[in-house]
């Protein structure tokens, strides 16, 4: 019969902090590679984003993007308030003209960049002044396409603070020349929730990035 080999008590305590020192590096390495994008993308866009009741340089266009549009055709308040935004940028001669960059096809059946022209013409916004991207489908998107389709150089991007940086970070990327604008921070649900999305939000941006995705798609 073979002997029993006995693990000694000081064997027993070595082995045990070997299994915690992985389990404690599990923990710390996973919050830390998840929030590194995060940490990259506001580290290289902060100084370039200011509440839209600040001074701006001059850009081609402020790029609106899209938000939800209610079944009944309203805008959403994260959307009014981007429009708002945009309506104020171009009337305050920061810009020449604005992008409505959205979903031509969206779950309202009315079309993001259609309701978000209406409602800056209804602003006092000429009609002429208005360029509608109906394949903004995301903040990606909507950067690459405001160069490559509508030839804008530089844009002022008006979107929520909390997606500010992601925004400008893309149309940076893009080749923009990129400020951000945002509206008066609201301390909602909705907020909340925004400002938890990007932390995944920015890992797929750079996801987007390094891949060449094809915007649009």
């Amino acid at each position: 019969m073979a002997e029993r080999t006995e693990v000694s008590p000081r064997a027993r305590r070595q082995l045990i902090p070997s299994r915690y020192r992985w389990l404690v590096a599990v923990i710390v390495l996973i919050p830390v590679i998840a929030l590194t994008p995060w940490v990259i993308v506001r580290a290289q866009t902060w100084t370039d984003i200011h509440p839209a009741a600040g001074t701006f340089e001059h850009a081609d266009a402020v790029l609106v993007l899209g938000a939800r549009v209610h079944p009944d055709g309203s805008p959403s308040p994260f959307l009014h308030d981007r429009i708002a935004v945009g309506v104020d940028l171009y009337q305050a001669g920061y810009v020449d003209r604005i992008i409505m960059s959205g979903d031509g096809h969206d779950s309202s059946g009315l079309g993001e960049p259609t309701i978000m022209r209406a409602i800056a013409e209804q602003m006092g916004v000429p009609a002429e002044a208005i360029v509608e991207d109906p394949l903004g489908l995301d903040t990606f998107s909507s950067c690459a396409r405001a160069k490559s389709e509508f030839g804008a150089q530089s844009v002022i991007v008006a979107t929520q603070e909390f997606h500010s940086y992601r925004a400008v970070w893309l149309c940076g990327r893009a080749g923009l020349a990129t400020q951000g604008a945002f509206p008066p921070i609201t301390p909602t649900k909705g907020t909340v929730v925004g400002n938890l999305r990007e932390v995944p939000a920015e890992a797929k941006a750079l996801l987007d990035v390094m891949s060449g995705r094809t915007p649009g798609g």
